[in-house]
């Protein structure tokens, strides 16, 4: 994030622009802040793995010769159907490369369209016809939609209207500035498109602005303890552990969409761990650490309290730290130092976090024994390694959409605030990216003694707290499936809630938007898919005032605000966000 003094627009705040270029804007936005990292540690992917996935579809055409002829037979007579104007081919009404009117007007245009989208669906057609076993078709068929995403005629700007249209409107002036965003990106972003313009955001001005005070530190983390807004606080604080990849003020963007504003305006004291930006020297932090940590950040926030025990939120990869937390409270016999939690898409059944996703494709033995050594001999898992990684798995969303604005319409990459967050990246210790591919093989947390935590066997089954558990619809990071089967590790009584958002849109979900809804019920069914017809209603809105009530009703009794932060044993040490999150 920038930090130098100099007049920065808002978020929401754009250069003059026409009314079109705006939607795109808005459709880019909208698009890649649906595609965060958060759960891309849990594995890694190498390039022999995509290798060997290229491989199988050449395997398949070996094995498969006769149906290889014949859809390359299909394939030539859908071209001789486009050439005389037969054809009926279109794409996918959600499609947005080919929302232009010309791929439909222009008769050169539309007949390209046809070809590319003829040539994919025989490509999808031939994969299916062959005898591959059935992962070996899904590696295939992702090998085959990268290189299908990479031709479109889209990416083209001979073929592309709108860049064709843009470099005659600006005299060519496009395609100049779209050749300096290129030239910039292969020299400082390794030769993948920016996403974002980050220049807008300064740490502690428009993000991550809310008032609080740094009241701990260590080597590993500070705790930031925010100001409440109200005149009165509830006794029972809330203690959140944020994921260890990327950093904690996803909760705290713009005012108008900052979860902890709306915590500081519900009475509840609350404090967030912000975790330390890990170099090589801490390669050997592992879960365990991490778990020790949650418990220092409980002693603080108990002592400055007085409260005998906390709430506590857990999100993504954080709620998998305090999920071990849990489990060696409870094998301690201190379960009683945490009352309740919440649960923001985390998965603590690690198969399901992986279950019809494309990182599942690649979760081989041999895969995440090289991640591991790989992690192990560089010291630290790179967030921009990671960023890479994961933006191949969703290229059109996350590259070429990018492409093309930036390089063929000589756009700005734009300026968004979720968008910024994410590629504010941080790095994993090596250890701790070890354990996390250890869960994926154990799934402890439904294995008991599986895992040792501080050399503590955990066993979650000994877990005894109210729990309210978040997921999202479409998100593909931690599917809503197995966010509802981590409710179901609570027990019945726990509140499952099924927001219409993706990963982090989930999370940040603020009042006011209209198109947002929600289900909320006891997770009392064991499978997801009838939990759902059995929820009741969809409620409209976000689900932000039904967790407020939820969260109220267990923070024990109100006392007067406090007119200063810390405690004389825990002094304030700095305003919020505090130093570590400034670590690049």
């Amino acid at each position: 994030m920038s930090r130098s003094p100099r007049t920065r627009q808002s978020a929401s705040r754009k250069r003059p622009q026409d009314e079109s270029s705006a939607t795109a804007e808005q459709e880019l936005i909208g698009t890649a802040s649906h595609q965060t990292l958060a759960g891309a540690p849990l594995v890694g992917v190498r390039g022999a793995d995509l290798a060997g996935s290229a491989a199988t579809l050449l395997k398949g055409v070996v094995k498969s010769p006769l149906q290889a002829g014949r859809h390359l037979g299909d394939y030539l007579k859908a071209l001789g159907g486009i050439l005389d104007g037969t054809s009926t081919l279109e794409p996918p009404p959600k499609d947005k490369r080919f929302a232009d009117p010309a791929w439909q007007s222009n008769p050169f245009l539309r007949a390209l369209l046809q070809s590319y989208l003829a040539g994919r669906e025989e490509l999808e057609r031939f994969i299916d016809s062959t005898d591959l076993a059935p992962l070996e078709k899904n590696r295939a068929r992702f090998v085959a939609s990268l290189l299908a995403d990479a031709l479109a005629p889209s990416n083209s700007p001979l073929t592309n209207p709108a860049a064709l249209r843009k470099l005659v409107d600006t005299g060519g002036m496009s395609l100049a500035r779209g050749l300096r965003h290129f030239t910039r990106d292969l020299l400082h972003n390794r030769g993948l498109p920016t996403q974002v313009d980050s220049s807008p955001f300064t740490l502690g001005e428009n993000i991550a602005s809310a008032r609080g005070e740094v009241v701990f530190r260590n080597e590993m983390f500070e705790l930031l303890q925010f100001a409440p807004t109200t005149g009165t606080v509830y006794g029972r604080p809330l203690v959140m552990s944020p994921p260890q990849i990327n950093k904690y003020y996803a909760i705290d963007l713009s005012p108008e969409k900052s979860l902890v504003r709306w915590i500081q305006d519900s009475g509840v004291n609350l404090f967030v761990i912000s975790w330390r930006n890990p170099t090589r020297e801490h390669r050997d932090w592992g879960l365990s650490d991490y778990a020790l940590c949650l418990d220092q950040a409980v002693e603080v926030a108990r002592s400055i309290t007085g409260s005998p025990d906390v709430n506590m939120w857990g999100s993504c990869s954080g709620g998998i730290t305090l999920a071990a937390y849990l489990g060696w409270l409870a094998a301690r016999g201190e379960g009683h130092k945490v009352a309740n939690t919440c649960w923001a898409v985390c998965v603590l059944d690690m198969p399901s976090a992986l279950d019809d996703t494309t990182l599942g494709l690649f979760t081989s033995p041999a895969a995440l024994r090289a991640a591991k050594a790989s992690s192990r001999r560089k010291g630290v898992l790179s967030g921009q390694d990671m960023a890479r990684m994961f933006a191949w798995m969703r290229p059109n969303d996350l590259i070429w959409n990018y492409w093309v604005n930036n390089y063929l319409l000589g756009n700005s990459p734009p300026a968004f605030d979720i968008l910024a967050w994410n590629n504010d990246t941080t790095r994993l210790p090596a250890q701790l990216h070890a354990d996390y591919l250890d869960l994926v093989q154990q799934n402890p947390y439904s294995n008991p003694g599986s895992l040792e935590i501080a050399g503590e066997s955990i066993d979650m089954s000994r877990v005894q707290v109210g729990a309210y558990v978040v997921g999202g619809t479409t998100d593909h990071i931690t599917p809503w499936q197995g966010c509802y089967r981590t409710a179901r590790l609570f027990g019945a009584d726990a509140t499952y809630v099924l927001s219409n958002a993706g990963h982090l849109q989930s999370l940040v979900n603020p009042p006011g938007n209209p198109r947002s809804f929600y289900y909320a019920a006891p997770a009392r069914e064991d499978d997801p898919q009838t939990w759902l017809q059995s929820a009741g209603e969809r409620q409209s809105g976000s689900w932000w005032p039904h967790w407020r009530t939820w969260i109220q009703a267990r923070s024990g009794d109100s006392r007067p605000a406090p007119k200063k932060l810390g405690s004389r044993k825990y002094p304030p040490l700095c305003p919020a966000p505090g130093t570590y999150v400034r670590e690049h």
